[in-house]
Parts: C-alpha cells; structure tokens; sequence
C-alpha cells in the first residue's frame, strides 16, 4: 500500500471509534422492569415519563438517532439544532443509523451554516431555553453535546444582536484567537453558555453526554459549557480584546454586557443537580489509529492529543520530526544536533502537553533506520488570516509542511530526506475543513517541487490562505482529503509517515 493510503485508513479508522452510535451505546443504559431506569457511568435516574431532551453540535444528530432507539417511549419530547444540511447528506451517504425515526418525538432544527450562528439556530436556541424552562424537579433532561455545539446555540444577551455576536466572533477568529478565547468571549454574550442551559432547566435533574473537541476536554469550554457552573471574569475578556487589539473595535453593545456583572445563579453554585459526562475525545480517536499503525508494522509514536499553535510554526514542528526520523542511521551528528536543539525550541515555544521530546529522541536512537516510522496527533491549530483565499487550517498547515519540507532539501540540510518517502496528512474529524468540502488534505516532501514545474507558487497561495484552490488545480485534486460530513467531532488529526523508498 502507499503512505497515502496508509493514512487515510488511519484517518478512518481514527474517526470510525469515536462515532455517536459506539460511543452511547457504551454509557446509556436503560434498565427496564417495574421501575426503570436510566444508569449512566453507574448512576441511575428513575425513569417516569419524566425524560426530555435537548442537544447542539456536528454529531448531535446521530447522538439522538441512538438514544432515542434506546430510551424508547420513556423519552416524552425532544429539541436539537444541528448543522445546516445534515440530514439530506447523511442519507446521501446511506447513514440512516445516524437519522431519526420518521414518528420520532425529536424536533431537528437545521442552521449554522460554515458554522456561524444564524436565525435558524437562533430559533432552536430558543426552543431549547423554552423547553428547560418548562421542566420541574420531577424531571430529567438529557443533554447532548458535541463541537460546533456554540454556533448552533445563540442566544446573545441583551442589547448584543445575532449579527454583533457573529462580528466579535469573525474578529477573534481572523487574529488567531484560541477557541479557549474564543469560548470564553461567547458564555459572556450568552444566555444559554457558561452554564446558562442548567440554570434555566433548575430544578430539573441535567445529564449531559459530551463529546470533547478541545484539548484537554473542559467541560466548560466545550460549545462553551452549557451544563456548567462558569462565573463571568470581566478581566479576562477585556484581556482578550486587549491582547488582539479589538476593544475599541468590538460594538458597544457588546463592551456593554462584558462591562456588566453575570447573572444570579438560582440553583446551588455547585450546580449539585448537574452531571457532566466525557464519553468521546481525541485521544480516544488517536489510540485507535496507533493500534492500526502498529498492525501495519509502524514504530508508532502519539505526540499530544493537545496540539495548538499558529499553522506556520507547527508546520515547522512536522517537518523537524520528518527530518530527524531521515537522520537515522547517518553519522552527521553536526546536522543531528542542530535539527534537535531546532525541536526543542519549537517545543518549548509551542507548549504542547503531553508532548516528551527526550522520550522519542532515545525511542528513535533505539530503533532501526529501516523501520517506518508513524507519528500521530490531534488538536486544533489556528490560522491569522491576511489574504481573501479560501481554505482551511488542515490544508494550510498540509501546504505549509510540504513548503518547509522542500526549504530543508534547498537548504542542503534536507539531503537525507531523498533515502525517504514521507506523507503528511492533517483532517478534521467531522469531515470539513473551514468553508470547504475538504476534511483537509495529504502532503509531501515532493509536493512544492512538482507544483512549481507545473506553474504553481505556493507562496503565493499561502500568502493569500488559499490552500483550497491550490489543492483543487493542483494534480485535480488528489492531494485533498474528502470523507464528507462524518457525523462526529473530536477535533483534528495529524499523522506523518515515513519509510525507506522502495519498501513495501
């Protein structure tokens, strides 16, 4: 097989473990009998007519599709807002096991479009506040989480309107800005964020499912914390205007609301009749493709499931690994020490967790040079837009790879990369990458040199965040990762695979 198509089943495999149906399956139990009930992670709930449920986000759909075909009649009604043209795609695909029932007591609200809020999911987002609203202590209201969760739950606080919200957003977004950042900013202007869901739902009892697509799964940051306790810091906000120069550019609606104090909480600051549940992340994803990479006979190495960072130095992190992996095996020990100590810098400056550079230094003086080599990866890195090209950060940092790949070889440095083939492939894990139908896309140390005999500057397209376009007229096409909308989301996964040229 070639290493293109060794990632990619990695990438398949990666995201076929961490899809709705397993995942609830695993942790929704209903106990049936005289009395039955809901028992999740060995805590039970008695069911009594009693259950609702609300849910937001890219993999919310096939959540419900599954809970609902276990909890059966005990779920009395029902509300989710999902992505824009799910449905219609996901029985294009034939995932009917990710589609409700034709009778089902379940309300779908499609909007979100690019994942941006809209009136559409600005309607769901009031049906979902309504319907908690209306709950008693004798009821149980499930929640279903997943990333994308923030857009399609907008309920902006007052005087802030959808379009201020989605103005602040598209700033943050387009300096750089984290989704810690930018999560923080969006609880402040929500009414439903920051635990705002669990609060109109008191004195209702509130089981929330969550699928994790930030690192390190907080709970209160993903689709920015619905179900948990999040007292608002005016400082921190400002700070963050402050530190992407925004104050004086942000409405003044919205320096209004951040200004103000958050509101009273009804229930117990300990949020005592809350109860948040993880049942899917990235890492779950990345040990899946280790065990696979392992099967197809890879030394295997997982990075961090917690990879951030501007698009171009993680690139520049890559394409170290890529060479230092080459240098094995040849006596440069000048050339050795300096693409380390370049590793450590990069390493330090990225603060990546759970990243041991030492550990896989003395793993790859240990190993064979003939051995491939996997490293694997997840998180979520960002792009500081400056040009009006179309793109995303899976393919951008897949381009900027190969770039730096090239740049070695130029240098004279990159001479033992030509012993190896080496494959890049960056993917996010719910099938898009920014406005595009791409998941993401593969690269390799060859890609620059062949696209420039052919015309293409690649510069030129980096400059502009044009990835897209470069992948489209580039070979037609072929170096872009298509999967379509998965129905699932934990972030992105990267995975680089390196072996001898000519081996099988």
């Amino acid at each position: 097989m070639a290493l293109k198509e060794h990632g990619l089943h990695l990438f398949r495999s990666a995201v076929g473990t961490v899809l709705p149906g397993p995942m609830l399956k695993k942790v929704l139990v209903l106990e049936t009998g005289r009395r039955p009930r809901l028992v999740v992670h060995g805590r039970s709930f008695e069911l009594r007519k009693n259950l609702y449920l609300v849910g937001f986000g890219k993999a919310v759909l096939g959540m419900a599709a599954v809970a609902e075909s276990i909890l059966g009649d005990h779920l009395v009604r029902g509300i989710i807002s999902v992505p824009q043209g799910i449905q219609a795609t996901l029985r294009l695909k034939g995932m009917r096991e990710m589609l409700l029932k034709p009778q089902s007591c379940i309300q779908v609200v499609e909007g979100a479009q690019h994942n941006l809020p809209d009136r559409e999911s600005l309607k769901a987002a009031s049906a979902i506040r309504e319907l908690a609203e209306g709950l008693t202590a004798e009821d149980l209201l499930l929640v279903l989480i997943s990333g994308g969760g923030s857009a399609l739950l907008p309920a902006p606080v007052q005087p802030v309107t959808l379009e201020e919200k989605e103005t602040v957003t598209k700033l943050l977004a387009s300096k750089g800005a984290t989704i810690q950042e930018l999560n923080t900013i969006r609880k402040a202007l929500s009414l439903l964020k920051g635990g705002g869901l669990a609060r109109a739902a008191f004195p209702a009892q509130v089981l929330s499912l969550i699928l994790s697509d930030i690192a390190g799964d907080p709970v209160d940051l993903i689709a920015s914390g619905p179900t948990v306790a999040s007292p608002r810091s005016i400082q921190d906000c400002f700070q963050i205007l402050a530190k992407y120069n925004l104050t004086s550019i942000v409405p003044e609606s919205v320096r209004t609301v951040l200004s103000s104090p958050g509101p009273e909480h009804d229930p117990p600051r300990d949020f005592a009749h809350v109860h948040n549940i993880i049942i899917g992340s990235n890492r779950l994803a990345l040990e899946e493709a280790k065990r696979q990479a392992e099967n197809l006979g890879y030394l295997t190495v997982v990075l961090s499931d917690a990879v951030c960072g501007e698009v171009s130095t993680v690139a520049c992190l890559y394409s170290l690994f890529i060479q230092l992996v080459c240098l094995r095996g040849t006596g440069n020990s000048r050339l050795k020490g300096k693409v380390g100590e370049a590793l450590s810098t990069l390493a330090a400056e990225l603060e990546i967790p759970g990243l041991d550079l030492m550990d896989i230094l003395n793993l790859l003086q240990g190993s064979q040079a003939e051995r491939p080599v996997c490293f694997l990866a997840g998180g979520e890195t960002t792009v500081q837009l400056q040009g009006t090209g179309k793109g995303g950060r899976n393919q951008e940092l897949a381009l900027r790879v190969a770039l730096e790949l090239h740049r070695a070889k130029a240098s004279g440095d990159g001479a033992s990369l030509e012993k190896y083939e080496a494959v890049f492939l960056s993917g996010g894990t719910d099938g898009q990458d920014g406005p595009t139908e791409a998941a993401g896309a593969f690269s390799s140390q060859e890609l620059v040199g062949m696209a420039e005999q052919e015309g293409f500057n690649v510069e030129a397209f980096l400059t502009n965040n044009d990835s897209y376009t470069f992948f489209t007229r580039f070979q037609s096409g072929c170096h872009l990762l298509m999967t379509g909308l998965t129905g699932t989301n934990v972030m992105d996964i990267h995975a680089v695979l390196i072996r001898v040229r000519g081996a099988k």
